[in-house]
């Protein structure tokens, strides 16, 4: 067997792989061999086939066959003999056989970037503050009250802040009918920004039973992809004006919420808990990503092309995910692959070099999975989906299909080992040092 490599990008390699004839002649003729026993052709007892006419038959079957197993028989030894450091599974570019009865095939894959990494250790990251205000309290407690107060049409007044009105509406763009922006009973909150704010303060003091037309300029990166960018004139009916009767604030209230509660402390207590809680999850979250981006910051280098591609693709596919629960598609949104491709690419570029730095830190620090971590992982996905521990790992058939579970809880745990290592500092400290540095300026 002969190998050339050729070095066609900084991470990219070609490898041109040789078999010699007599190992390519043993293969074919023993899929030959394999197909005299078992066809079955007009003038002829089974097995008795002879081989120049199943060659006739059966060539380019038996030749794109053997070739295919030619392949994944010598591509690990080929990388592992000249040292290659892949990252994903070739792209076979051509393969041939030759009249001396040799086969030849060209693959071209991605290698692992060789970079020194920079100030992961010293990183000075501000630290999320997880307290609960009273403020904060007061605010959830005002939500329950409005999700526990009866609902009362009114008829003598316009609609104000905070009302629910129902309306009925239609929407136009550049004077064309939007088929998917339209609704005959929909239930609006003023002011919550269900439907935007623009939209909602468009409602205020208008009355019961009455007609309007509105436009509406909605913002580029406004969720709603339908929308985003386009001013758009709506044909509003408004059909009933509710406001809320809003319970008072005591142990009778407190009551009501849950039958764990007997006194209004007990219901503020409980919130308390439940945000302190959130609030630690989310500055877990919080630091991961500022760790990341000061490290990703500190280290610039090139990644593999094709595993970009292969994340922005999975993004564009989640987009699309996402659109046909709505019943729309990437047309019917105003969006395109080229379009979505060209926003996505620099965030995948981010997250492939971020993983290569979590691996790059895991085998610095000897960072490795344990069995622990492994059950850890089966848990969690039970809990999410309601299986056991043994049904997930029998999910996972294969070493194969648990690779990307591994990859992920592996970066969880370097990630762990990081928010261990970083400086805090506090915010006020931040601030005092940026308007510093203004100042000297």
């Amino acid at each position: 067997m002969e190998a050339k490599v050729e070095e066609i990008g900084t991470l990219t390699r070609k490898i041109t792989v040789t078999l010699p004839a007599e190992d390519v002649q043993k293969k074919l003729n023993k899929q030959y061999s394999k197909l005299q026993k078992e066809s079955k052709m007009k003038g002829f007892r089974r097995g008795k086939v002879p081989r120049s006419i199943i060659e006739k038959s059966y060539k380019p079957q038996v030749e794109a066959e053997v070739g295919e197993k030619l392949v994944q028989d010598t591509y690990f030894d080929v990388i592992e003999k000249e040292k290659i450091d892949a990252v994903v599974h070739p792209e076979i570019l051509d393969h041939s056989y030759n009249e001396d009865g040799s086969f030849t095939y060209a693959a071209q894959v991605d290698i692992r970037p060789e970079f020194e990494l920079e100030g992961y250790k010293d990183v000075e990251i501000v630290k999320p503050n997880t307290e609960v205000s009273d403020e904060e309290i007061d605010k959830e407690i005002e939500t329950l009250r409005k999700q526990m107060a009866p609902l009362k049409s009114v008829d003598d007044r316009v609609v104000e802040d905070g009302d629910i009105v129902v309306i009925g509406y239609q929407g136009y763009h550049k004077g064309n009918l939007m088929k998917q922006v339209k609704s005959e009973d929909s239930s609006v909150e003023v002011g919550s920004g269900q439907m935007g704010i623009e939209f909602e303060k468009k409602l205020i003091g208008m009355n019961k039973g009455e007609e309007a037309s509105h436009e509406v300029d909605f913002p580029e990166k406004h969720p709603n992809p339908i929308l985003a960018g386009k001013k758009v004139e709506f044909r509003i009916s408004l059909k009933d004006i509710k406001e809320r009767v809003l319970p008072e604030i005591d142990d009778e209230f407190a009551k009501d919420v849950g039958k764990d509660f007997k006194t209004i402390d007990d219901l503020k207590s409980s919130i308390r808990e439940k945000l302190t809680k959130q609030r630690e999850e989310s500055a877990e979250g919080e630091l991961s990503d500022s760790i990341m981006q000061a490290i990703l910051k500190e280290n610039e280098f090139e990644v593999p092309k094709r595993l970009v591609d292969f994340e922005v693709e999975q993004m564009i596919k989640q987009t699309e995910e996402q659109l046909e629960k709505s019943g729309m598609n990437l047309e019917a949104a105003g969006l395109s692959r080229e379009m979505l491709t060209e926003n996505n690419e620099p965030i995948a570029t981010q997250r492939v070099r971020g993983d290569f730095i979590l691996k790059k830190i895991a085998e610095l620090e000897d960072i490795k999975l344990k069995d622990e971590d492994m059950d850890r992982g089966f848990k969690r996905i039970g809990d999410q989906y309601n299986m056991s521990v043994a049904q997930v790992k029998e999910f996972f058939g294969s070493r194969d299909d648990l690779l990307p579970l591994m990859n992920e809880l592996l970066n969880e745990k370097v990630l762990d080992y990081l928010r261990g290592q970083v400086n805090y500092v506090e915010a006020e400290a931040v601030a005092d040092e940026e308007e510093k540095t203004e100042e000297e300026s």
